[in-house]
This record gives structure tokens, C-alpha cells and sequence, in this order.
């Protein structure tokens, strides 16, 4: 289903352009089919070291940000998404660049297999970014709000920074909770992506990809 996704996801693609890559499984996917078509686009953005290496090793040319500028599009998985397109992402640990590379998209494809489309977002565990000392200052603030921290043991961002993967909350306002989780102190970002969420949502199925839009 998720390669199901990750195939609709090519009609987005356009001859010459930038494409921002994200993280994971899904994404994966994309990249392997993106392969097929890699004469065709300039080159691509990649959301973390591991997709870049898969990138390149596909013989696909993998561009500085700042290199490229203004993306026209970005493809990534997620790991909740509700009916307005919200998501939570970072189960693969990629969230901040992830979040620096969908800002700098003019769209955002997400594709996903079908179960990841909710009502409420909040079964899968937030991750949220946390520089190392602001540890535990981080985990007092996310238990105000309701949710109980945990951390992601053995694991160090691309950034050198951990993960407080957060269980418990019910999502219901996702706009708010990403400003007010961006707002503590050593908080470099969290996983929700609803102040710029996905325009548009694959989901693959049993039966082939069907498209959600907001």
C-alpha cells in the first residue's frame, strides 16, 4: 500500500524541478521509483543523511538547501495524519529537517498507507526534538500538557540533539499545541506539521491510491 502511495506521488513531479525528499519507509519507496524518472528533475533536497545515501546511491544528484532555494516540491511520509491534513512525523527521527524542507516547498505531498489517516491524532507517540541539557526541563513542561515524555534511548538526531517521544495526548487542537510545544526552551521542534501541513494526502489501499485533500 505504501508503494501504492509512493506511485500516484510521481504525477506531482515536474521535468526540471528541485524535490524535496523526506525520511522512512514510505519515502523509501519514493525514492526507489524516482529512480526510474532522475533524468528528468535537477536534482532533489534530502531530509536526512540515510535518504540522501539512498539517493546517491541511485545515481541521483542530492542538493544543499540553500543550493536550491525555493523547492516546488516536497514527498514525505507520515505517521498520523488527520482529515485537515495535520500530521505527526519523526518516527524516524528526521522531524527538524523534515520541517525545514516542507517550509521550504511550495507543496507537500504526503503519502501514506490508509491506516494512518485518523479522526484524532495522538496514538503515535509526538516526537519532539530537545537539545540534550534542556532534557529535563523539556519532560516537566510536556507533562503540564498532559502527556507523558519518554525517552528515545540509544538514538541522536542529525543535529546531535534526542528525541522525548510524547504518549497520551489527544490532538484535537494541532496548530496550537505545535506553537506552544515550539515555545520551550530547548525545544528545537516538535512532529506535528499543522502550521504548514500537507496540500495534499496519498493514501495507498488495497485496491490503489486514493487522494485526500483539506
Amino acid at each position: 500500500m505504501k508503494k501504492a502511495a509512493a506511485e500516484a506521488a510521481l504525477d506531482y513531479v515536474e521535468k526540471g524541478g528541485v524535490i524535496g525528499i523526506g525520511t522512512g519507509s514510505t519515502a523509501n519507496h519514493f525514492i526507489d521509483l524516482l529512480a526510474g524518472i532522475k533524468g528528468q528533475i535537477d536534482g532533489t533536497v534530502a531530509s536526512s543523511i540515510a535518504s540522501a545515501e539512498r539517493l546517491q546511491s541511485h545515481g541521483i544528484r542530492v542538493m544543499d538547501l540553500n543550493e536550491a532555494g525555493q523547492l516546488a516540491l516536497y514527498v514525505d511520509g507520515a505517521d498520523e495524519s488527520n482529515h485537515s491534513l495535520h500530521l505527526i512525523k519523526g518516527g524516524g527521527g528526521a522531524l527538524t529537517r523534515e520541517k525545514i524542507v516542507a517550509g521550504a516547498s511550495e507543496k507537500f505531498i504526503c503519502i501514506a498507507d490508509e491506516s494512518k489517516l485518523v479522526d484524532v491524532m495522538g496514538k503515535f507517540p509526538l516526537p519532539v526534538e530537545v537539545i540534550p541539557m534542556a532534557r529535563e526541563l523539556v519532560a516537566r513542561e510536556l507533562t503540564r500538557l498532559g502527556g507523558k515524555s519518554v525517552l528515545r534511548e540509544g538514538y541522536v538526531t542529525d543535529n546531535g540533539n534526542i528525541i522525548l517521544d510524547v504518549h497520551g495526548l489527544e490532538i484535537t487542537d494541532a496548530i496550537a499545541l505545535e506553537s506552544r510545544l515550539n515555545h520551550i526552551p530547548g525545544v528545537v521542534t516538535n512532529g506535528l506539521f499543522a502550521i504548514r501541513p500537507a496540500d495534499v494526502l496519498i493514501l495507498g489501499t488495497p485496491t490503489g491510491a486514493k487522494t485526500v485533500t483539506a
